[in-house]
């Protein structure tokens, strides 16, 4: 039975110094065993308990376990509380893996990957997500108060590994037995799930197949975890080398709404296919994303047989998140389709305004999801492209006029809305419409909507289509566009472009400006959420 272990550690020196520091004393409560020593001998703890408090002069701090064992690409919780002296103020606390005591909320490799819950005053939560095998390591909590001295280490820590699935088979020819393998005990008894030739078979608390094993050349089998299925094994052969297989280039990723990506797996069958196909895993038959009406126009298949093969979706929208599962068929096979495939979620951007240092505000660059490759972030003032910084967070001192926006290098024209850093007005442009399909010969409007502080005049409007170096030429001054082009609004905050007899040179993308007599409207933001106006030289596209 699992007994309670509590150590409090009494020495006068704080905990950072205990590795040099000698003899220690320690107050045991519960049933353990323990074996302690002066310096320079053996210290033996049998421990019994997942919770250990270290303390001393009022500071502890309680781990609510010292190990866990979790899956490559799940997400963890490491959780403890915290106690200091009274008449003290937390100025700062962390989680570290190193000796030198660095933030792993700041340190690159983790960028995208960790996030702090819980509150300065007693409780502190690291959530990891996207776990990688690289992020196997200790985890110790550290915290640092307004007094000289006051600053505190919680050791040992947690232990945090982090494993794959494996399937390992033995045996002779004719009684196999497959085992899914980790590199460490998972935590928490899970139950585990089998696969042959992409088809759901068993669950059991063992992680060892119970039932027979075919010895057909082209079965493959894989493992899972239940509640991580789309964290499956790689597919393996019972016999030889040419069984069955269905292997996925990437299990989750997070791209942007507007945007195009590609799904591809690979995949090998004993017999030639006749058919292939990509579908949806929440559709209750698997459907042929081809034929799906909610993807018309917007899929396309690529590759050859052993692959990559590769399904490529365009002007994503936020209702294409789903799970997409390949499956293939021959004359004699079908592959099953309870296999996980990729998950895919799709989010827009958002600046998120929080308050930080006095007169000042820390913008974030959010999504619903961690964007797939440590995407580079841009970042644009009053429609200006700044230089820096390529973060995603970005801290700002700034005027009531001021707006923000963001974005991804690559995917420039999906950024997101921009905001006003203080108050509820300041300088922005917003299009109306995501893009325009024309014919030639025929008339167009494009419109837009503007903002801009009260307490500033407007003094000049212009829509253009050619920039260099900052230079812009206002339409209604361009040669090309004589008596063809005309502004006008509705309200004191819109305006539109009318262009007529329309030619197919008019195909461009085409940007609003306007200048008060305290600030201007940049010319390096694109179009608000869309990809650009173009015209098309007839018919519909």
């Amino acid at each position: 039975m699992c007994q309670h272990l509590l150590l409090v550690f009494t020495h006068y020196q704080s905990v950072d110094s205990l590795y040099k520091t000698s003899p220690l004393h320690f107050t045991l409560l519960g049933d353990a065993t323990m074996t302690l020593r002066t310096a320079g001998s053996m210290l033996v703890v049998f421990l019994w308990s997942v919770a250990v408090v270290l303390g001393q002069n009022g500071w502890s701090v309680t781990y609510t376990t010292q190990s866990i064992c979790v899956l490559k690409g799940s997400t963890v919780k490491l959780t403890c509380s915290f106690r200091y002296p009274r008449g003290q103020k937390v100025t700062s606390n962390f989680w570290f893996t190193k000796m030198e005591t660095e933030d792993i909320g700041l340190d690159p490799e983790y960028a995208g990957h960790v996030e702090y819950h819980g509150d300065k005053e007693k409780d502190c939560t690291l959530r990891i997500t996207d776990l990688r095998e690289r992020d196997s390591s200790t985890y110790r909590f550290r915290l640092l108060t307004d007094q000289e001295g006051g600053t505190y280490t919680g050791s040992p820590g947690v232990t945090l590994s982090v494993t794959g699935l494996q399937v390992k088979v033995t045996g002779g020819h004719q009684d196999k037995i497959l085992t899914c393998i980790t590199t460490c005990t998972l935590t928490d008894n899970p139950t585990y799930i089998w696969y042959k030739n992409g088809q759901h078979l068993d669950e059991s608390t063992s992680p060892q197949y119970k039932d027979p094993v075919s010895s057909n050349y082209i079965d493959g089998y894989s493992c899972a975890v239940k509640g991580h299925e789309d964290l499956h094994s790689p597919a393996v052969c019972v016999q030889g080398q040419d069984c069955s297989r269905v292997t996925y280039t990437k299990r989750r990723i997070c791209v942007l709404k507007g945007s195009t990506v590609d799904i591809s797996c690979t995949y090998v069958g004993y017999y030639s296919t006749t058919s292939t196909f990509w579908f949806r895993s929440d559709k209750s038959t698997p459907e042929d994303l081809t034929r799906d009406p909610g993807y018309t126009g917007r899929v396309e298949y690529t590759g050859t047989y052993k692959g990559p093969f590769t399904l490529r979706i365009s002007d994503l929208i936020e209702e294409d998140s789903a799970e997409y599962r390949f499956t293939f068929k021959t004359q004699n096979f079908e592959w099953g389709h309870s296999f996980p495939g990729t998950t895919m979620s799709v989010t827009g951007l958002q600046v998120k305004v929080t308050p930080a240092a006095e007169g000042q505000k820390t913008l974030t660059c959010s999504t619903t999801c961690t964007l797939t490759d440590n995407p580079t972030y841009i970042w644009y003032k009053n429609g200006q492209r700044l230089d820096e910084p390529t973060s995603q967070q970005y801290s700002v001192n700034s005027y009531y006029s001021d707006s923000y926006s963001c974005a991804v290098e690559g995917h420039e024209d999906h950024h997101s809305p921009a905001v006003c850093v203080r108050g509820e007005s300041c300088m922005n442009v917003t299009y109306t419409h995501q893009s325009i399909c024309a014919l030639k010969g025929s008339t167009v409007d494009i419109s837009c909507f503007y903002t801009h502080p009260s307490w500033h005049n407007l003094t000049e409007v212009s829509w253009f289509n050619k920039w260099e170096s900052g230079v812009t030429k206002d339409l209604s001054q361009d040669s090309e566009y004589t008596s063809r082009v005309e502004y006008y609004r509705q309200t004191e905050k819109d305006s539109t472009l009318r262009i007529t007899d329309l030619r197919e040179s008019d195909s461009t993308e085409y940007k609003f400006r306007f200048t008060t007599d305290k600030a201007r409207w940049g010319v390096q933001l694109p179009w608000n959420n869309s990809d650009c106006h173009r015209f098309s030289g007839g018919g519909d596209s």
